[in-house]
């Protein structure tokens, strides 16, 4: 367990130096209390299939939402809200909006393990996000942050790699499900933002859903046994468990290197710092092999060179461009589920 801390303290702290302002520290913190009540029967019968990133295998039920509070600003709105539709598993979820702007495109956030929620509540991001009339929704996948709570110590999002990918998978259609009953956000224009984990997911998600219509993957983990044997983010103590065959198989099923070619996005851009140690060198080489070729990949070859776009707040004109490019849109959106 030190080691392991250990290690997701040196991979934040490196993606901290080399992202700049869209990496943040993560939560790293022991179980919170129980929040599970027994006696909540909502989601009596509700049942989830893990062995793929669609929701048609599942149940999922959404409760009606919980708003925590609307916090106003000159040129923006921030809505906090709690959705869930699983038992013991609410999920805060960060609404932003520009102000003037009547049904806004908008871009789903989703950052890697550990990322927490802490970047969303900052007036810098918050202020970057909305400009120029986009709005902003951002939540943290599964076992992450607020969201890890009534599990052993040992079961993080690694040894759990099969649920929390489904699951986070799922979290991110039923959200839009939710931001499709608002009618303040232009479903039209969907885009979806990634990185690390966060971008494996998107890629899953993309490949069965069709209203995220951009997606902007940066440094995806995949090709799961060459990460699982040598990429620096898994413990050496716990990494034999994580090489074996019931394992693998399990995370076989939500590859994304098998899923890369599936993106049914309109525009597709795959991000590839290749300096950055957690994903391992030949599984990158394997995730940029399976890029469609309609797709669009950029290759950061130092920090220097990465931090440059960020500095220059160039890191959300290809997505935002691209959402302004859409064609219109009648109402025939149709879900791959």
């Amino acid at each position: 367990m030190f080691m392991r801390s250990i290690i997701i303290e040196i991979a934040v702290l490196f993606l901290s130096q080399i992202l700049l302002s869209q990496i943040v520290a993560a939560q790293f913190i022991p179980a919170s209390p129980p929040i599970a009540d027994p006696a909540d029967t909502r989601f009596d019968g509700v049942k989830e299939d893990w062995t793929s990133p669609a929701l048609n295998a599942s149940t999922l039920r959404a409760a009606p939402p919980l708003a925590a509070y609307i916090s106003d600003y000159p040129e923006y709105t921030v809505e906090l809200l709690q959705v869930q539709w699983r038992l013991g598993d609410p999920l805060d979820l960060y609404v932003m909006k520009p102000k003037g702007v009547k049904k806004p495109p908008f871009v789903l956030y989703l950052y890697g393990y550990p990322a927490g929620t802490d970047r969303f509540k900052d007036e810098k991001f918050q202020s970057a996000v909305t400009k120029d009339g986009f709005a902003a929704v951002g939540f943290v996948s599964a076992l992450t942050g607020h969201r890890y709570h009534d599990r052993p110590m040992r079961e993080w999002f690694i040894s759990e790699l099969q649920e929390c990918l489904a699951t986070s998978a799922h979290d991110v259609q039923m959200v839009l499900d939710y931001l499709a009953t608002r009618g303040d956000l232009d479903m039209n224009r969907v885009g979806m933002f990634t990185q690390g984990s966060g971008a494996s997911i998107g890629i899953l998600t993309s490949a069965v859903d069709l209203r995220i219509k951009v997606l902007d993957a940066l440094d995806p983990w995949g090709d799961w046994p060459t990460w699982m044997a040598t990429s620096p983010f898994v413990p050496e103590e716990e990494r034999a468990e994580y090489v074996k065959p019931e394992f693998l198989k399990k995370a076989a099923v939500l590859e994304p290197v098998d899923w890369l070619p599936k993106i049914q996005a309109k525009k597709f851009r795959l991000q590839d710092a290749t300096f950055e140690p957690i994903t391992p060198k030949t599984a990158k080489e394997k995730l940029r092999a399976a890029v469609p070729t309609s797709a669009t990949v950029v290759m950061y070859k130092t920090p220097e060179q990465f931090n440059d776009v960020v500095r220059s707040k160039k890191d959300l004109e290809w997505i935002q461009h691209e959402l302004r490019s859409l064609p219109d849109a009648g109402a025939d959106l149709v879900m791959a589920r």
